[in-house]
């Protein structure tokens, strides 16, 4: 444990960036699973997958604007639910994170601590989301509306779209979440005080 600088050891500095990214993570689930955490950030917000906004626009010029709202209001209220509880996931693997692994993040690029967050944990947060967003769409019937949309434009349409929903959802909310935590990693690197 050599000594950084200023007589700080690797060991302090390294346990400082633990609690900065705890904080961190903490403070980017609790930001998202609130309401209107996805739905009201444009950043992350949910919207059709690419593939389904041809469907979007001709359902919407069939007068069916209100029901593709649902389902992209009701998208994202199950990525808000997902969001919450997931601070221990990142909890846990910060605090196996090694001295190494810390002084490596710390001399990395800029989104370091991140990509490292994102390589230990994507496993598992998307196995913590997809039962949360599966339900979650459940409950207000996004499933329900999706169906509705794409059988309704399967109807009007040659190539029909069929899209896993939770899959879709699931990845977004952890792309958000992510997206999340690379903003408060900035905050940290440009003032590692100010955590």
């Amino acid at each position: 444990n050599k000594s950084g600088a200023g007589g700080v050891s690797n060991d302090d500095i390294v346990s400082g960036l633990k609690e900065a990214l705890r904080v961190g993570t903490d403070s980017s689930s609790k930001k998202l699973s609130k309401l209107d955490g996805f739905f009201g950030d444009a950043a992350i917000k949910i919207l059709m997958p690419q593939e389904a906004q041809n469907v979007e626009k001709k359902l919407r010029s069939l007068g069916m604007g209100s029901m593709v709202d649902k389902a992209i209001l009701s998208m994202n209220r199950a990525a808000e639910d997902a969001a919450s509880g997931v601070g221990n996931i990142f909890w846990t693997s910060i605090k196996q994170m090694s001295v190494t692994d810390g002084l490596q993040i710390l001399r990395g690029g800029d989104f370091a601590a991140t990509d490292y967050l994102k390589k230990t944990t994507t496993a598992e947060l998307t196995e913590k989301f997809r039962p949360v967003i599966e339900a979650s769409l459940t409950k207000v019937d996004a499933t329900k509306y999706w169906k509705d949309v794409f059988s309704k434009y399967n109807m009007i349409s040659t190539n029909e779209v069929n899209t896993d929903l939770t899959a879709y959802v699931t990845e977004k909310a952890l792309a958000g979440l992510f997206y999340n935590i690379g903003l408060e990693e900035q905050k940290i690197r440009k003032d590692p005080a100010a955590q």
